[in-house]
């Protein structure tokens, strides 16, 4: 099945769950879940955010490890999304490891944050994701996740 929209916010919160001041992704621009499957998301980087208090006063840079927290937020909206579209249990997606990091620029604030990430495989409950971060259409991050499914405690 493939499938291209954009999701709000409100549809986030239902994707995911983390909530201010943790939850990283502010909007899917687009999804498919052909083959691969592969998402869009985007995040405004604001003033206003509370890591900029101590990061670092008077030279406002989002933290490294923030920005792949955001990737793997992304990855989970895609997993949720497939999952969705298969009518499966609802699940959790943790972060379990995270290879081949490179971080190109600092992030400040009034960038906004476009996350491209593709599923390169799946394996025992695993997603193996590529995630790049561009900003202005320039890479400024990238990595590979590895994100395990679990049953949802709260569901």
């Amino acid at each position: 099945m493939t499938q291209q929209t954009k999701v709000d916010i409100e549809a986030i919160l239902e994707l995911l769950p983390h909530r201010y001041p943790f939850l990283l992704v502010d909007r899917v621009l687009d999804y498919d879940l052909g083959k691969p499957p592969r998402i869009k998301a985007l995040k405004n980087v604001t003033m206003n955010e509370p890591f900029f208090q101590g990061h670092f006063p008077g030279h406002p840079v989002m933290p490294g490890v923030l920005i792949l927290e955001a990737m793997a937020q992304a990855a989970g909206c895609l997993a949720h999304l497939e999952r969705q579209a298969e009518g499966a249990a609802d699940q959790l997606y943790y972060l379990v490891k995270i290879d081949k990091a490179r971080f190109t620029r600092i992030v400040t604030p009034g960038d906004q944050l476009i996350f491209e990430v593709e599923q390169k495989r799946l394996m025992r409950g695993m997603g193996l994701y590529q995630a790049n971060v561009l900003v202005d259409g320039s890479s400024v991050a990238s990595a590979e996740l590895l994100c395990a499914a679990r049953p949802n405690p709260a569901a």
